[in-house]
């Protein structure tokens, strides 16, 4: 077996893996993973960031674009919480990030002699953040450990891994076995008399309707020939926009689904919790809720369904669609009544003029295969109920977590995993500053993303609720800003202002003309708010 240091069997491992990105920042407790990535440098494109917050970030829009996993590695202590909201994010939202973090010497761990960059408990915090943690303790442990944070990843719900690494261990050197490791995933079979009993009452059910969320993103064929046979209507919001092509008129918002919800009498979740109309619309006898999702721990953290499905909805939905046909009827369609509701919420939503305008721009200029990414503003509030995606993993967002700055370094992340495909991030100018750095970045590994900028100087949706709600007693959201178009012109990317939607057209198209970054700032004052939509009347 070849000598090898902990840091080369590492990279080796992950080589075997099928990786061949990694986004990181290096030091001094990294220095023997750097060195033996430097000797790969030909398989594994290593993306160094200005701050490890964007090593997360990108790893996370790397996940979530490609629906693979993302890697990402820093320096432990500081380091390690410096990329912890993007963790946390990728928690939330579900996502397959392989956190690889230095440790201090392996002597020196739980001391508490004040080592660089030490704090306690490095690896309970990383467990409390991801689905699997562990340490790897000699280099001949690494492909193992390796091969089995893989294995997690694809087992079960995909939540983000760990491992951590202490700086002795990257330097040692000692026979390791390379050969290349390959541990099988685990995931539940579904229950053939549950997946019966759901067809059953799908098939017999006369006001059908289907959620998906991030869960249902494999299935989108399988999903729409389900709502077709049973004429059923689709509902998403955020992480499940695009699984239904948002111009088919089965395909409904979730606001726009609130009066359907009062007559359905079978709701199907495919890979969502059901949070909101279960916790706000209200459930009663005559609804029978299915859920479909990987996890069983899952199925009553919110409300106990009537039938829990637990599998993959990739081997699932199959089955489902195979056995419904069995139970079903030729239905009338409801393309009339479909369509009516979705232009009544085109009409209930025609007060969000100034951001339709906007990303009525952006959906054109994506073009079929585009990929959005929205943030924390209010352009990115409206997109979520009004955006029309047409394809899963094309619409990126935080989900729950609402990571404020979050945006625009998924979006870098979201570009490198997909550089063929035109990607547009929208951002206001409180958040675009969380990751402002990463301009350079983007300059430097001439990654191609159009961000816009919308910039009304100030937290806005906060300042918003300042006013609103609490008898305008404004604080702390007043932003001054620097010139946004000379900053990014100062860091080698090419930057516009502009003021109509004319103009912003011809800058996205100027900005997909090219591979370094494009940020286009466009001035706003206060924006409608969505928050009406936030929480609807009871209606069960």
């Amino acid at each position: 077996m070849p000598q090898l240091t902990g840091g080369e069997a590492i990279v080796q491992s992950l080589i075997q893996q099928g990786v061949d990105t990694l986004f990181g920042l290096p030091g001094v407790q990294n220095d023997w993973l750097y060195n033996a990535l430097y000797d790969q440098r030909d398989k594994i494109r290593v993306i160094h960031t200005r701050h490890e917050q964007g090593v997360g970030y990108m790893a996370l829009g790397y996940a979530l674009a490609r629906g693979d996993v993302g890697v990402c590695s820093v320096v432990p202590g500081p380091g390690f919480l410096n990329a912890s909201a993007a963790l946390a994010t990728a928690y939330g939202l579900n996502a397959p990030v392989l956190y690889l973090i230095g440790q201090i010497p392996t002597a020196k761990i739980g001391q508490g002699q004040g080592v660089l960059h030490e704090i306690p408990d490095q690896l309970g915090i990383m467990r409390t953040l991801t689905k699997w943690s562990a340490r790897i303790t000699r280099p001949a442990d690494a492909p193992r450990l390796v091969a089995e944070a893989f294995q997690q990843l694809h087992s079960g719900r995909p939540r983000p891994v760990g491992l951590e690494a202490p700086m002795d261990v990257l330097a040692k050197r000692e026979e390791v076995d390379i050969t290349p490791l390959a541990l099988p995933a685990a995931s539940p079979q579904v229950d053939p008399d549950l997946l019966e009993q759901a067809a059953k009452l799908l098939g017999q059910a006369q006001q059908p309707m289907i959620f998906v969320g991030g869960g249902a993103l494999g299935v989108s064929t399988e999903v729409r020939a389900l709502a077709e046979a049973l004429q059923a209507p689709v509902v998403s919001y955020r992480t499940g926009n695009g699984v239904m092509d948002g111009r088919h008129y089965l395909s409904l918002f979730l606001p726009a689904a609130h009066a359907y919800w009062e007559k359905a009498d079978v709701v199907l979740a495919i890979g969502s919790y059901l949070r909101n109309p279960i916790q706000d619309w209200g459930v009663d006898d005559k609804l029978k809720i299915i859920r479909l999702d990987v996890d069983p721990a899952s199925h009553a953290i919110i409300r106990q369904p009537d039938i829990a499905l637990t599998a993959r909805a990739e081997a699932a939905m199959p089955q489902l669609l195979e056995r419904v046909a069995y139970y079903n009827h030729v239905r009338p369609s409801r393309k009339e009544e479909l369509t009516a509701i979705r232009t009544h919420w085109a009409e209930q939503t025609a007060y969000l003029e100034e951001q339709l305008g906007y990303l009525k721009v952006i959906r054109d200029e994506l073009g079929e295969e585009g990929i959005f990414v929205d943030e924390l503003t209010q352009v990115g509030f409206a997109s979520r109920i009004t955006y029309p995606t047409y394809h899963p993993r094309t619409f990126i967002s935080t989900g729950y977590q609402g990571t404020l700055g979050y945006g625009f370094p998924t979006a870098l992340g979201v570009k490198v995993a997909k550089p063929e495909v035109p990607v547009i991030a929208v951002t206001g100018d409180g958040g675009f500053m969380f990751a402002v750095q990463e301009l350079a970045t983007a300059v430097q590994q001439r990654i191609g993303l159009v961000t816009l900028l919308f910039n009304n100087n100030q937290y806005g949706n906060v300042q918003q609720m300042q006013r609103e709600l609490y008898s305008n007693r404004v604080i702390a959201s007043d932003l001054h800003n620097p010139d946004f178009v000379r900053m990014a012109e100062s860091y080698g990317a090419q930057a516009f202002r502009v003021k109509t939607l004319d103009a912003l057209r011809h800058a996205i198209r100027a900005g997909f003309a090219t591979d370094l970054p494009t940020l286009i700032e466009i001035p706003v004052g206060d924006l409608p708010s969505v928050d009406r939509f936030r929480r609807l009347a009871r209606v069960r």
